[in-house]
């Protein structure tokens, strides 16, 4: 029995690369690539026995080189990621500039505070501005933990890891906060 269906030529026309997806690695490749040419330049102590600082930015920013690349290969391959059905998107939603606008700002206070007012002051003006900016309800829970997780932040890297961040005023007198 001969079958009916007619076959069509293959298709031959190029298949059209997401470019976004690309660029978005790339990105993670070139800012891989620059941390690790930058962190050979991060001073070690002379008494530093242990792993050293330069090995956690090797770390991260070797992973973020493959990563990327690895995703650039898989887009190239034709390997692209489906779009989610989510209930929770609205594809006709604008963009809330005014919400932007407040977290650049934010992060823009952070900076400037950092030295005057000390870390853990400055990272929660920035968590509590970025959840005010994206409407947190209800806001004294989202201070809180911005708080919290500043104090707690500040302890892990400047009380443990040794990592110089500034403790402020506020914290000057209190030892486990200190780089």
């Amino acid at each position: 029995m001969s079958s009916l269906v007619s076959k069509s030529p293959p298709d031959t026309t190029p298949a059209k690369r997401p470019t976004g997806e690309i660029l978005f690695a790339l990105v993670f490749v070139s800012v891989g690539a620059a941390g690790l040419a930058t962190a050979g330049s991060i001073p070690i102590p002379p008494s530093e026995t242990g792993i050293g600082p330069r090995a956690f930015p090797y770390i991260v920013c070797g992973m973020l080189v493959l990563c990327g690349a690895g995703v650039v290969l898989q887009v190239l391959r034709g390997k692209v990621g489906q779009a989610e059905d989510s209930e929770d998107l609205d594809a006709t939603a604008r963009t809330d500039w005014m919400a932007l606008a407040k977290l650049v700002g934010f992060v823009v206070l952070h900076i400037f505070l950092i030295e005057p007012a000390g870390w853990p002051v400055a990272a929660a003006v920035l968590f509590s501005g970025a959840a005010w900016s994206l409407d947190a309800r209800p806001l004294w829970k989202a201070i809180a933990v911005s708080v919290v997780l500043a104090l707690v932040l500040q302890y892990v890297f400047g009380g443990l890891l040794g990592v110089s961040l500034p403790p402020g005023p506020l914290l000057e007198g209190v030892p486990f906060f200190h780089g």
